[in-house]
């Protein structure tokens, strides 16, 4: 969430950042400048009551003590009794309507982020490693799969529906390789360390990354919790949904806490399943297991000061980068432009792998600064050394990887002429002596 006095004091630069990213500000904010305004006028008006009260009380307690007449001073007291009871009430319907209208603004995106509407707009910051040859024509993940045994999308749809994969054999052997080897490479070399959370959380903790209440149709919700009242602003502690991402529940787990600087950076990772309902995502990636209801990711998320942040960012999108160059997948880092940078984001690294069974890039990792924007909607401050007034931290996060994709791009480019699939030299000693997936009888 953007802070209110920076708005108030730059609302023509936050139109300007809102409309760069395709945005309007007017269906966002509304007349910004009439609601608080009017919420102002609200709080001084009632605070000048709250003093002539407080005055009226002295008063009356010295006529009292001195024998004479209260009545009239009682009289006044009771009406401005009224007045502030209707000022009050009038002033928390105008502050909630203006939280609202803050909670559904973007972050503004940095200056270094190139201005656009679409991914096409995005501009390559570095490519790496050699796209592999083929003395044949190189398949798809899905055809490869289906044809070793180790993917099974039909039971899969038997199962749970379109969008869902079964992986069997070696299949699952190599995804769970994929998941130790990340975050043993993470906590091992790269010095995070790991958490497993919860893989539902309540509705705060989905406002305080963003989620909601703008994209609650992205989230699948359980039985318990209630879309229409995320909607008003309205969050539960005791209400479920299946978490999108582990970025969620680890950001949040220093939601309305205070840390101490020294602890700063506090750099965690976390393996979940992720769940997403892709409402948006209609038509697309039907084919395989690009995008999934169900998947898997190892997530790096950090809690940084301010001024730290910028370095924390190009050093977690490194560390997310070494895992695609420890199994020799090529890649290219991908800065975002203004439109397709996500809500929550204000500089946004997207990593993308090269699959030469589809022949094109596709994203594997986001690797986001979103600056002081979830912190201040999950209340994460720090206390500077020396200092009394607390700072909010800045969250940085991103996939290190999303394992299903890793799982994909190691069958496409490792795939042979006769159908097998080579493991990556950096998985072997994950895969109990595998050293090549081939059809099992």
């Amino acid at each position: 969430m953007l802070d209110l006095a920076f708005v108030r004091a730059n609302l023509a630069l936050v139109e300007q950042k809102l409309r760069a990213r395709g945005a309007d500000p007017a269906a966002l904010l509304g007349d910004f400048h009439s609601l608080d305004q009017r919420r102002r006028e609200a709080i001084t008006r009632a605070e000048q009551l709250k003093a002539r009260r407080n005055e009226l009380s002295q008063q009356v307690g010295a006529l009292k003590k001195s024998g004479g007449d209260a009545t009239a001073l009682m009289d006044e007291t009771r009406a401005l009794k009224d007045e502030l009871d209707s000022l009050d009430a009038a002033a928390g319907k105008l502050d909630n309507e203006l939280h609202l209208a803050l909670a559904s603004v973007p972050n503004l995106t940095r200056d270094e982020v190139p201005t656009g509407t679409s991914e096409a707009d995005n501009a390559t910051v570095k490519t790496w490693g050699e796209k592999p040859q083929f003395d044949f024509t190189p398949k798809p993940h899905w055809e490869i799969g289906e044809s070793l045994g180790i993917l099974d999308l039909e039971r899969a749809a038997k199962l749970s529906g379109a969008r869902f994969s079964v992986l069997m054999g070696a299949g699952a052997r190599l995804e769970r390789a994929l998941i130790s080897f990340m975050l043993d490479l993470h906590t091992q070399k790269h010095g995070y360390t790991e958490v497993l959370p919860p893989f539902m959380v309540n509705s705060k903790s989905l406002y305080g990354t963003g989620q909601l209440p703008k994209f609650a149709e992205d989230l699948f919700r359980c039985s318990d919790a209630d879309a229409e009242a995320t909607s008003r602003g309205e969050f539960k502690d005791n209400d479920h949904w299946l978490i999108p991402t582990a970025e969620v529940p680890v950001t949040n787990l220093y939601r309305d806490e205070i840390l101490d600087e020294a602890r700063l950076p506090i750099c965690l990772t976390a393996y979940t399943p992720c769940f997403r309902a892709e409402a948006g995502a209609y038509g697309k990636d039907v084919r395989g297991i690009i995008r999934q209801h169900q998947f898997q990711k190892v997530e790096l998320v950090k809690f940084t000061k301010p001024e730290d942040s910028d370095a924390e960012h190009e050093k977690l999108t490194r560390d997310a980068e070494e895992i695609l160059e420890a199994l020799k997948l090529p890649y290219r880092r991908m800065l975002l432009c203004t439109g397709d940078t996500g809500f929550s984001s204000a500089k946004t690294y997207d990593l993308e792998v090269w699959l030469p069974g589809q022949g094109l890039y596709r994203e594997i990792s986001s690797c986001s600064n979103f600056e002081g924007f979830q912190a201040r909607r999950a209340n994460i401050r720090y206390k500077p050394a020396g200092k009394g007034k607390t700072g909010f931290v800045h969250t940085i996060n991103g996939s290190g990887l999303a394992v299903g994709r890793t799982w994909l791009a190691i069958l496409e480019n490792y795939q042979q002429a006769d159908g097998s699939v080579v493991v990556p030299g950096a998985l072997k000693p994950y895969m109990g002596g595998i050293e090549r997936i081939t059809k099992a009888d």
